[in-house]
């Protein structure tokens, strides 16, 4: 099993993991136009959106989405990780730890020192796996406003 940053081949693959997400994180998902959107926010030379990919015999089983932020509260940078799925056979085998490192060496190089993210109250498996690497959870809502 292989962990690297995703290639512009790899979208279709990509696609299909977040839809798989998705469903896992009881949202909605449309496919349409999501190909061509992420090549261009995640392959542009000027893209904040960093990706890496979990692959096994040519297979994707897993991805993270990462991009730099600005706190203004801390008045400093840091890194949000926006997604992080692994299909279910690829769970428990500390693949999850191995992506989380490769997400902070980014953090360091950025020389940002806070990873920031989020996980549904009902995702007790990722809710223990953050814990169980040292991350600190806050309680809060999260809102959406269609524009």
């Amino acid at each position: 099993m292989t962990i690297r940053f995703a290639k512009e081949e790899d979208i279709k693959q990509i696609v299909l993991l977040c839809k798989a997400h998705a469903i896992y994180e009881k949202a909605k998902f449309d496919s349409k136009e999501k190909a061509a959107s992420l090549l261009h926010y995640i392959f542009e030379s000027e893209s904040a959106l960093k990706c890496v990919v979990v692959e096994r015999n040519n297979e994707l089983l897993g991805y993270a989405t990462f991009m730099k932020q600005f706190s203004t509260w801390d008045a400093d940078f840091y890194i949000y990780l926006d997604c992080l799925y692994l299909k279910e056979e690829t769970r428990g085998k500390g693949i999850g730890t191995k992506i989380m490192a490769m997400v902070r060496e980014y953090a360091v190089s950025q020389n940002c020192s806070i990873i920031q993210w989020q996980t549904p109250d009902f995702n007790i498996v990722a809710i223990t796996f953050y814990k169980k690497i040292g991350a600190k959870s806050k309680a809060k809502e999260r809102f959406f406003w269609k524009v």
